[in-house]
């Protein structure tokens, strides 16, 4: 459900969207029309849907990257719209994935991982240096710190981009398509990936994806068509109308 209950206050949520609509005036398209949602602490939700369907656009919201037309985006039940710095909420409690990685080819992987350590608390060189090499032992990329990103495998860019997301130690992992750029077994590994940073770190993730083999994986299962929220369930009532590996 997305409303606060009787049975779970408000600050067992760590964001909401309440009637959110996302219009374009220039292009006249509304992206998303009166959404509303409710993601826990720890939890782990797969957004899914056609694409065109608002996905992205609601992850964008969500993540504190665009304002919505309409309704409100509270992150730890403070709307984001009364945040005087967006920035350094998103640079310390927001990490983001995305399909195409935005890597800097000129970086290695473990200065890459850096990056948004500037934005974070005061680390000294050593520091970051420090954690960045531990995110990628993490990731199981710790033999590839000095290499650029032309040098890396595309699996192996993703988990850079994900250690990299994982810098500022966020409370929120937002992931776009994920695996959309990678083959079945190096998409599996990133799943597995994901899975352990929610079950160690106790992550709240937010995922968008296509594929049912994600979404079996979560533990809440919102689906977006033509910018309406069709369905919010559990991973037990999805797959049980799935019987397909792709999500349409």
């Amino acid at each position: 459900m997305s409303d606060v209950t009787a049975t779970s206050t408000a600050a067992d949520y760590l964001v909401r969207a309440e009637n959110v609509s996302r219009m374009y005036p220039d292009g006249h398209v509304t992206a998303l029309v009166d959404v509303s949602l409710a993601v826990r602490r720890g939890q782990y939700t797969a957004i899914v849907g056609p694409s065109g369907g608002g996905k992205s656009t609601l992850l964008n919201l969500l993540g504190a990257l665009d304002v919505p037309t309409s309704g409100r985006v509270l992150f730890e039940e403070q709307p984001l719209s009364a945040t005087a710095d967006l920035d350094r909420l998103r640079a310390r409690k927001i990490g983001f994935v995305f399909q195409s990685f935005h890597l800097l080819p000129t970086l290695t992987a473990l200065e890459n991982v850096q990056i948004p350590m500037f934005e974070g608390p005061r680390l000294s060189a050593s520091q970051r240096a420090s954690k960045a090499g531990q995110l990628l032992v993490a990731v199981g990329l710790s033999h590839r710190a000095t290499h650029l990103p032309k040098q890396m495998s595309v699996g192996e860019r993703q988990r850079t981009a994900i250690a990299r997301a994982l810098a500022n130690d966020p409370m929120l992992l937002l992931a776009d398509e994920p695996t959309g750029n990678l083959d079945s077994q190096v998409g599996g590994e990133i799943l597995d990936l994901f899975d352990r940073l929610h079950r160690d770190r106790s992550m709240t993730l937010i995922v968008i994806t296509h594929s049912a083999e994600i979404a079996r994986r979560a533990q809440q299962i919102i689906t977006l068509r033509d910018g309406r929220i069709v369905s919010n369930e559990s991973v037990a009532d999805f797959l049980s109308d799935a019987d397909a590996t792709t999500v349409e």
